[in-house]
């Protein structure tokens, strides 16, 4: 066992790669690194937990350490990678005792992910202001926002867990209102969160719609469903600041009549994340979209026997063809699933990616992929041409039958669909997969009208709505 697979970062991607180089080279040696105690977590199930959907913190896990060491896998929690020397095929690596040692390897994945970027806003030593981009945050949170008599500490049931941080924020004061500044992924799904924990939740974009990669039609109806279920949406309005000293007492924001001012007793910064790459800072590796590290078809980086996944590692995408960055939970599991086979003796593509995102909004569902953005889409060389329609999403004497949002965006010169988005309350979300696998195959838009979609009054009226955008969009591009 001369030349171990060395992975740095224990969750999806490199844990995927590690299991997957087990299984096929049994008798390889794998070694993990992880620099915290948390291994294997649902990050997109955070926000459900703190509503109360997820009873208990450990439902979000995916694999304990106990099953990683049934795999054969070497895995060590409370070890920090502090340095790569792609010379010596060699890590440096920092325990949590204070140690240092030095890892020999001959292929090394770099699966450090991402961390919640906060923008001019920072949360440090400011209770009650909050990123939410860790277990340990999930679970701080879920204690502040309890009444202090009333928190179970039963639902942070894991040993990975800072009891220390969250019996701190259990002991607060219950707040009554909250900010959340960023109206993309995870200011969504926590308005929705904190509504069911009794909050008055203020949500704050700096854009002219929220979930601004969802394109307006998306964003119009979430800011109506949001609305309606008791959140006061700021549209247009960037925050300037966070107001407190020791506990957040309020939120700056440019206002109709200049900077204003929320009282609040509570707030979450969700305006984005940026790649985990310090690690290989100094080693001459290429950086590429988003600051992430770049890689090529099987996710090789520019440094020898190095890869990267997840979500500090770009991907190419598929519309395009050119390299992208998208942190999304399906990409880093497929990555690191890829790399582990490669690594093991056969060479597996990581895949591309298209940019496929779904969301949920109360009882609104949302979906989009591919290039959605006129501006983005001619940047990237095509002549967009979009259409917007509504459709019912059953039968329309069928019970259950909503209005559906389908945008569709095709390039004028070839009839080449290049993207598109879904909105509505009755399982619009799942569709955007059918336009993920059509944009996927490279489909015109006349081949996706011809779809041999799904009929029966309980699932979908004739025509789909995805066959009706198609055929509203078609007949756009014979008229130019």
């Amino acid at each position: 066992m001369s030349d171990p697979f060395v992975v740095v970062g224990a969750d999806a991607a490199g844990l995927s790669a590690a299991s997957k180089c087990r299984r096929e080279a049994p008798d390889r040696e794998v070694v993990v690194f992880e620099k915290g105690r948390w291994i294997s977590y649902a990050y997109c199930g955070m926000p459900y937990f703190i509503e109360g959907r997820i009873e208990r913190m450990s439902n979000l896990l995916s694999l304990s350490p106990s099953e990683v060491d049934e795999r054969g896998i070497d895995l060590r929690r409370g070890h920090e990678v502090v340095g790569v020397d792609p010379d010596a095929n060699t890590v440096t690596v920092e325990t949590a005792a204070g140690d240092t040692l030095e890892q020999s390897y001959g292929d090394l994945l770099v699966a450090t992910g991402g961390r919640a970027s906060t923008g001019a806003f920072d949360v440090r030593g400011l209770d009650g202001a909050f990123t939410l981009h860790s277990m340990d945050a999930a679970a701080a949170i879920d204690a502040y926002i309890a009444e202090p008599e009333a928190y179970d500490p039963a639902r942070a049931d894991v040993s990975a867990v800072d009891r220390e941080r969250v019996d701190r924020n259990a002991s607060m004061p219950a707040p009554e209102t909250a900010a959340i500044v960023g109206g993309g992924y995870v200011g969504i799904e926590m308005a929705e969160a904190l509504v069911g924990r009794g909050l008055d939740v203020h949500l704050f974009h700096r854009s002219g719609h929220l979930l601004s990669d969802f394109g307006e039609a998306v964003g119009e109806r979430v800011e109506t469903e949001l609305t309606e279920k008791g959140v006061t949406v700021r549209t247009d309005a960037p925050v300037d600041g966070l107001v407190g000293d020791d506990r957040i007492e309020g939120i700056a924001f440019d206002g109709a009549d200049g900077v204003e001012t929320l009282p609040v007793d509570f707030a979450v910064v969700g305006v984005g994340i940026q790649p985990n790459t310090e690690l290989l800072n100094g080693t001459g590796v290429d950086l590429g979209a988003g600051g992430a590290i770049r890689t090529d078809e099987y996710g090789r980086t520019s440094l020898p026997d190095v890869y990267a996944a997840g979500d500090c590692a770009t991907a190419i995408h598929a519309v395009t063809g050119e390299e992208a960055w998208m942190p999304l939970g399906l990409t880093a599991n497929r990555a690191g699933r890829a790399v582990g086979a490669t690594v093991a003796g056969d060479p597996s593509p990581v895949g591309e990616i298209a940019s496929t995102a779904a969301v949920k909004a109360f009882d609104m569902e949302a979906g989009r992929v591919g290039l959605i953005d006129a501006a983005a889409a001619r940047e990237a060389g095509f002549d967009p041409v979009r259409e917007t329609v509504t459709a019912g999403s059953r039968s329309g004497y069928y019970p259950g039958a909503a209005p559906t949002d389908v945008t569709l965006v095709a390039d004028r010169d070839t009839g080449r669909l290049i993207g598109g988005s879904i909105v509505g309350p009755d399982r619009a979300a799942i569709r955007i997969d059918t336009l993920a696998t059509a944009l996927e195959a490279d489909m015109t838009v006349p081949e996706v009208e011809r779809l041999d979609l799904a009929y029966a009054p309980p699932f979908s009226p004739v025509w789909d709505p995805i066959l009706v955008a198609a055929k509203v969009l078609n007949g756009a591009l014979d008229d130019d």
